[in-house]
């Protein structure tokens, strides 16, 4: 099964839309998309909405955490918004929810996002 994947510019962030299920499977794909919308733009806050997502194990976690350090390693950010229940449990069994920004939606996030600079 692969995932559904998009992304757009957002309020001072990128928006990337996942749907399916982040596995051992289709991790690979996630970390690969995320590779190709922040090229040259790694220092500008990422939001990963998760609203389509309906399953993240332990290889999904790894790709948030690998795109975590990433992100905040060139001066951006990672957050995550929109989280169905089954992946809000995964984030709060493993202290995740505690390390990155969650937000009901990507609107909630996009509208907490400082103004870019320019």
């Amino acid at each position: 099964m692969s995932l559904q994947l998009a992304a757009r510019d957002g309020r001072a962030c990128t928006v990337v839309e996942v749907g399916g299920q982040v596995d051992m499977a289709t991790g690979p794909e996630l970390n690969d998309f995320l590779g190709q919308v922040t090229t040259d733009r790694r220092d500008r806050p990422v939001v990963l909405d998760l609203a389509g997502v309906s399953f993240l194990d332990s290889s999904g976690i790894g790709v948030l955490l690998v795109w975590f350090k990433e992100l905040q390693g060139a001066g951006g950010r990672l957050c995550v918004a929109g989280l169905q229940e089954p992946v809000a449990y995964v984030l709060r069994v493993t202290a995740l929810d505690q390390v990155l920004d969650v937000y009901d939606s990507a609107e909630a996030a996009e509208a907490d996002m400082p103004p870019a600079v320019r």
